[in-house]
């Protein structure tokens, strides 16, 4: 990768990356027309529709419940972990093969959160009663209870998106200055403002450079603990597979997975359709797919610890729980879930499959079906089978939880679109920080390079 980038100049990647926020094609509206319409059909249609007939549209029935929008939830945050995590590790350890992706990464951080929220208002039922779970003890008489998970959960994933949404904005800002520097008109007015008067003297630099450094180290353990929290939700009933100390690191090995898998598949769209082929290279795909090796073997280690504990506890309503998920009505869901998460991504052992694009592309999308199927059936099959036979049942999502379920993406995807019309997909400045510095480079925000 450092080869290929030693062949650009300072100013051909800034052309590059400023060419892709202003220069927009048909390709581009036809896409976010698209996204946009999805949104509206599949997402905002039914979940009004929901809104005016009750929850009860969403398949509510004894004992299965918000199935599909739990398994979202927990999905849409899952995926909100690496991005951001990753980013984080990799600055920290000083990885150069990262500055060229990690600014989509991290929104992919920030657009999944922002679904995940969503998805909380769609289960809840009554978004406009949303004011009650606010803190105000002296105006509605309402005191939280700081001991549940649930205050947890809130807590916990308001400062990650506020954190994450911060780590991007202040990484974003010397790229701002110079898309600035290089546009005219309203974006030059935008992009003034954005920038916050950024000049890239020596003070400047320095002190991004700590606080981006000190605000990766907070972020880490803060990520690793929203999804601890999320498990925890889980595993403090007394439910039948759901009652194990594994879901912790279970929930956090799962989000960064998937999370990986998003960021292969964002990697692919930039390069594909963004013209982004000489900061994207086989470098990223190779050591994503190693990555994505690694994390498939302590997945699967964690669902064989999950499955023994339940076996081997000798308790009848987690083996009889164990057995409907294995051989029951979901099992061919379980068993596609160990085929995509589990055995496909052995190919990832062979650099051939990992450094070809279309087919780490495939595996990608297949891991994340497999890693939705999975908080699908920690939810489903567990409420199916209870402890006594009248909490008994069969959850089948109804068409409108399917739709809301597509709409999410598609609410992912237009979010997205638009993001990468506003901030510069790749970082400039860290991929300088890769390049051989000139002999005479200029201090300013849009040639220097930085300090």
């Amino acid at each position: 990768m450092e080869g290929e980038l030693n062949q650009l100049k300072y100013t051909d990647i800034h052309n590059d990356v400023v060419r892709s926020i202003v220069e927009t094609g048909p390709n581009y509206y036809i896409a976010l027309a698209t996204a946009f319409a999805l949104t509206l059909i599949c997402f905002f249609f039914p979940w009004f529709y929901q809104l005016y007939y009750g929850i009860g549209a969403a398949g509510m029935n004894h004992p299965g419940v918000w199935g599909t929008y739990l398994a979202s939830f927990i999905f849409w945050i899952g995926l909100s972990h690496s991005g951001t995590l990753l980013s984080c590790v990799l600055h920290i350890t000083n990885s150069s093969w990262r500055k060229a992706m990690y600014r989509s990464a991290e929104a992919m951080t920030l657009f999944s959160l922002v679904v995940a929220a969503i998805m909380v208002m769609v289960h809840v039922g009554r978004p406009w009663f949303i004011h009650w779970a606010a803190p105000y003890p002296n105006q509605m008489e309402m005191w939280p209870n700081f001991r549940s998970p649930l205050l947890f959960d809130v807590m916990a994933i308001t400062t990650y998106l506020t954190g994450s949404t911060i780590f991007i904005y202040m990484g974003s800002i010397p790229d701002f200055a110079a898309v600035r520097d290089r546009t005219q008109g309203w974006r030059n007015t935008m992009y003034s403002l954005m920038s916050l008067g950024w000049r890239g003297t020596d003070t400047e630099w320095h002190r991004l450079h700590w606080a981006y450094t000190f605000l990766a180290v907070l972020i880490i353990p803060l990520a690793v603990s929203v999804h601890s929290i999320v498990s925890w939700d889980f595993a403090m009933s007394i439910v039948p597979a759901l009652h194990q100390t594994i879901f912790a690191p279970y929930f956090v090995v799962g989000a960064i997975y998937s999370g990986t898998a998003g960021i292969v598949t964002v990697m692919f769209v930039l390069r594909k359709f963004m013209d982004f082929g000489q900061y994207i290279t086989e470098l990223h795909f190779d050591n994503l797919g190693k990555l994505l090796l690694v994390l498939s073997l302590l997945w699967t280690y964690i669902n064989i610890v999950e499955v023994f504990t339940g076996f081997y506890s000798g308790a009848s309503g987690e083996i009889e729980a164990l057995n409907y998920r294995l051989f029951g009505f979901y099992a061919p869901l379980y068993w596609e879930m160990i085929a995509f998460c589990a055995i496909a991504p052995l190919l990832c052992a062979f650099k051939s499959f990992r450094t070809s694009f279309v087919p780490m592309l495939v595996l990608s999308i297949a891991i994340n079906i497999g890693m939705y199927t999975e908080r699908f059936l920690i939810v489903a099959t567990s409420l199916s089978r209870q402890y006594l036979p009248d909490a008994w049942g069969l959850y089948v999502p109804s068409a409108v939880e399917i739709s809301i379920l597509l709409g999410t993406f598609a609410l992912f995807t237009t979010l997205f679109l638009l993001f990468v019309k506003v901030f510069p997909s790749v970082s400039m400045y860290e991929v300088k920080e890769t390049m051989e510095s000139p002999k005479k480079s200029t201090p300013a925000s849009s040639e220097g390079s930085p300090a």
